[in-house]
């Protein structure tokens, strides 16, 4: 239980960052890099404060696997932002979130988890109510490339199930060290791109943004992302995509309360879909667990 309350918790947290984002003027991919850079910075602060030594031998033994992972979370946030300047918002985050979808259809194969019958209509019932919460209209301004702001968000969703399904893999490898080098990683991901594509310049950065740039790298990201990774690694590839839809949700419901924009009737009906959907799922498992038990005590009585 605890682990699904730390990605629980990091879902509400991502899903409430646009309120800060807003307050930082800068270019999406500038704000990406100095929270990864913040971040690690904050985890590196605490591993030294908590004692918690980084094992230089875990993350050699998991090396390979770290740099998959860490260049995908970095390339994820770029495809993520092109998304955004190709199409609308609404379109690029309904493509971006087909990752627990992508999650969990590639989980039998990849991680050897049963894709039942109820999980796999459980996909269904979140992707409708998906769409009834993004507002799909294309819109229509000429300066937009729907189809290759979509294509942009489906491989940024891709990148993002290639992060979860990565961190499967690890071996004994703690959250904070899974967390603080995969950002890392992104780090040096993102500057090459920062440096080529924006051309950044010191009149870009104001004194105002200071704050919320450290409250974006440490309490929306250096924290949430711990809390994330250290959760994930107990619960099924299946549960943690079913979890991800929090996200959207949340982000759709504290847009509504602290940035004053509208939601329909049709987005709360999409939300009450993606929560059903994610309680049914996971409540199979439990029932499940209790048939087994049930048939083991059943055996050995037999055998008495």
């Amino acid at each position: 239980m605890r682990s699904k309350l730390y990605v629980i918790t990091a879902m509400l947290t991502f899903g409430s960052i646009s309120i800060i984002v807003r307050k930082i003027n800068l270019p999406s991919s500038i704000i990406s890099l100095l929270r990864a850079i913040i971040a690690s910075l904050f985890l590196i602060a605490f591993s030294f404060v908590t004692k918690k030594k980084i094992s230089p031998k875990k993350i050699k033994d998991n090396f390979y696997l770290l740099l998959l992972s860490g260049s995908a979370m970095g390339a994820n946030w770029i495809f993520l932002f092109e998304a955004y300047k190709y199409t609308t918002v609404s379109n690029a985050t309904l493509t971006y979130y087909f990752e627990p979808a992508i999650v969990m259809l590639l989980s039998p194969f990849l991680l050897k988890e049963k894709l039942s019958m109820r999980k796999f209509i459980s996909i269904i019932v979140a992707v409708i109510g998906l769409f009834m919460i993004v507002n799909t209209g294309n819109g229509a301004d000429i300066s937009y490339n729907h189809p290759l702001g979509i294509t942009f968000g489906l491989i940024a969703a891709a990148l993002y199930a290639t992060v979860i399904l990565t961190n499967k893999f690890f071996k004994d490898l703690s959250g904070l060290e899974a967390t603080l080098i995969q950002l890392v990683v992104s780090v040096l991901v993102l500057i090459p791109y920062v440096l080529i594509v924006e051309r950044p310049e010191l009149n870009m950065f104001e004194v105002e943004f200071i704050p919320y740039i450290l409250i974006l790298g440490i309490i929306y990201t250096g924290i949430p992302y711990l809390l994330y990774f250290t959760g994930m690694q107990n619960l099924k590839g299946q549960t943690i995509a079913m979890l991800s839809y929090i996200d959207p949700v949340s982000a759709v419901i504290i847009s509504a309360i602290f940035l004053k924009e509208d939601i329909t009737l049709m987005q709360i009906i999409g939300g009450i879909l993606i929560l059903g959907s994610s309680y049914l799922s996971d409540k199979e498992e439990e029932p499940l667990k209790k048939i087994e038990e049930n048939e083991i005590n059943k055996i050995e009585a037999n055998l008495k």
